[in-house]
């Protein structure tokens, strides 16, 4: 690589690397995680910087290097999960509700399988076309139309079953019933006793 295409790529990556950080941040829900994966991208595009004709469309190339990226870091991964009755409840650590929200979709989105979870973040955070999207994927449009309505269905599900959760946890709060089903009335007979 010849020291003008270095710098080209370290300017490239000083203008963008803000926009490419958000990139990254959307597909994988963890900030550390999502650093390393915009920096193994960066030096995976690094030694491929040359061959890359229209710079215009470095930010697609190194989303679609992201993208790869992040499936083959969750196909190595070791299962580690259990599967659980009950969610454990989400941390939120804005009280603001924007900030909430946020957590929550980051938070939702992990239920995706990969595939999926890139074809969400381009259409509607990135704001992409179907055909841009398709593209980026190495899909047909066909393919990412009916993976994002499979995705959107998975998506609506989830959070209606998180908001059916809430409320039975909010009736049982305001009617005094602790989470073993019996009431705390008897709790004050026996203290009154």
């Amino acid at each position: 690589m010849s020291h003008g295409e270095v710098l080209g790529f370290e300017e490239y990556v000083r203008t963008r690397q803000d926009a490419l950080l958000r990139s990254a941040r959307r597909l994988v829900p963890d900030p550390v995680d999502a650093q390393d994966l915009l920096q193994t991208a960066l030096a995976r595009t690094y030694g491929r910087w040359d061959g890359i004709a229209d710079k215009s469309l470095a930010d697609a190339y190194l989303r679609r290097v992201m993208i790869n990226t992040r499936t083959e870091w969750w196909r190595a991964r070791k299962l580690e999960e259990v599967p659980t009755e009950q969610l454990p409840d989400a941390s939120v650590d804005d009280a603001t509700e924007q900030h909430a929200d946020r957590a929550l979709l980051m938070d939702v989105l992990k239920v995706l399988a990969p595939k999926q979870r890139s074809v969400v973040v381009l259409r509607h955070w990135e704001q992409m076309s179907t055909e841009e999207t398709a593209a980026a994927l190495g899909m047909s449009t066909g393919t990412v139309k009916s993976t994002l309505h499979r995705a959107l269905a998975r998506l609506r599900q989830e959070l209606e079953s998180r908001d059916i959760d809430a409320r039975a946890l909010d009736r049982r709060a305001r009617s005094g019933v602790r989470g073993d089903g019996r009431g705390q009335g008897r709790e004050r007979e026996r203290c009154a006793a």
